[in-house]
């Protein structure tokens, strides 16, 4: 993964508009916060393979990250925190948010085909 880059993110974030398209959206703090301090909620969401029709999507600056937005017709996907991204060799696209030492905290994938069911995250 690389750094993102707007132009790039929101020209495949475009290309996905309109058409049915897989998603993938995972958020954590894990057990990272548990494990650093007892008393901290361990909290996440997940779903793979939806199965979703946008409108349109927008990714904008937060601040040293990235929100991403994915306007469905009754409402809408977003994650926020995004720092990375690649599109990989399924023409998939795979954007990720780590905190400073590199941990996955949000994850928000976007694929024509559905995702593996072998593996979670960039499957």
């Amino acid at each position: 993964m690389e750094a993102i880059d707007m132009e790039k993110v929101q020209a495949k974030i475009d290309a996905f508009a309109n058409k049915d398209v897989y998603v993938h959206l995972e958020t954590t703090n894990g057990a990272y916060a548990s494990h650093f301090d007892e008393k901290a909620y361990n909290v996440g969401a997940f779903i793979r393979n939806a199965n979703v029709r946008y409108e349109h999507g927008k990714i904008v600056e937060t601040g040293g990250s990235y929100r991403v937005g994915l306007k469905l017709e009754l409402g809408w996907v977003y994650a926020e925190g995004v720092t990375d991204y690649e599109i990989d060799d399924k023409d998939r696209l795979l954007m990720a948010g780590h905190d400073r030492e590199g941990r996955l905290m949000v994850a928000l994938e976007i694929s024509e085909t559905p995702f593996s069911h072998e593996s979670k995250g960039n499957g």
